[in-house]
């Protein structure tokens, strides 16, 4: 059976990277301001360090200010809302993010609260989200922005089409389905109390994997002809890999992003695009 085509996402991702880049050279050549990033990261998650220096990496290359701020695994609610207060005040930085996950005894709801939703760079903010749920201009949450352009890009069309979302996080899985419903599509939410999973994948016409199980999508469980998103990054003993069956899967759907290189890339390039919009509407300026 014919391979499913790949959906990269380094290609559109460096296009997206270099249009950011001359336009934080044209605010520069007007007199403008550079826009910052600050990231926020609780404890020593080996993977959650790796992600954090990628994007401090990606910002270097476009032109922004980026800084770190490391706060150790034992540190309490209290710091954290005391560094998101002091971010949102301070006038250099127009994007906070805080990488995930946070730790169990950080009350995330209080903690979120501290940060500005203008200066919410990867729409957690309640405000954001809410925003999104009632369809309104807001910041999305930059994994899912990232595979909806994907979508757009490679010319996948969710209007009248049956999408299967994996996952109900706040960050992924929730704002996910909501921007797939926003585009016309007919979404249901699985998670791990779902029953008869398989019954329901393989009635989708596009299936986003965001549940952090190594290759837990089969080929069996998707439709001939589907689309599939990967979102999942999993660190296995035979290196990097998605929430899907990446050989099985390709030789029943049509479309499916690789891991690495699919919505990884464009996660990146949306934190880019969100820290810029907020810059530009914190400044007054223009897109």
């Amino acid at each position: 059976m014919e391979q499913a085509k790949v959906i990269d996402g380094r290609g559109p991702a460096a296009e997206l990277r270099a249009s950011i880049a001359a336009r934080v050279e044209e605010l520069l050549a007007e007199g403008g301001k550079v826009p910052g990033l600050a990231v926020v990261l609780i404890g020593e998650d080996p993977a959650s360090r790796v992600y954090a220096g990628q994007k401090e990496k990606a910002c270097r290359e476009v032109g922004f200010k980026f800084s770190f701020h490391d706060l150790p695994a034992e540190a309490g609610t209290d710091k954290l809302v005391d560094l998101l207060g002091r971010l949102s005040e301070d006038p250099g930085v127009h994007g906070i993010l805080v990488e995930f996950p946070v730790p169990g005894h950080i009350d995330w709801a209080t903690a979120v609260m501290a940060m500005s939703a203008e200066k919410d760079v990867d729409g957690v903010h309640p405000l954001n989200l809410g925003r999104l749920m009632m369809g309104l201009e807001t910041v999305v949450p930059c994994t899912p922005r990232g595979a909806m352009y994907l979508l757009k890009k490679y010319g996948i069309d969710p209007a009248g089409k049956r999408a299967v979302v994996l996952g109900r996080s706040n960050i992924v899985g929730k704002p996910m389905a909501l921007l797939l419903q926003a585009a016309d599509a007919t979404v249901t939410v699985c998670h791990s109390r779902t029953t008869g999973l398989q019954s329901i994948t393989r009635e989708a016409d596009i299936v986003v994997a965001a549940i952090r199980k190594p290759e837990y999508l089969k080929g069996p469980m998707v439709k001939p002809g589907c689309a599939v998103i990967d979102v999942g990054i999993n660190q296995t003993e035979k290196g990097l890999v998605g929430d899907v069956d990446h050989h099985g899967v390709s030789r029943v759907a049509s479309w499916i992003t690789p891991v690495p290189g699919g919505v990884g890339p464009m996660t990146t390039a949306m934190f880019l695009l969100n820290t810029l919009e907020r810059y530009l509407a914190l400044e007054g300026i223009q897109m």
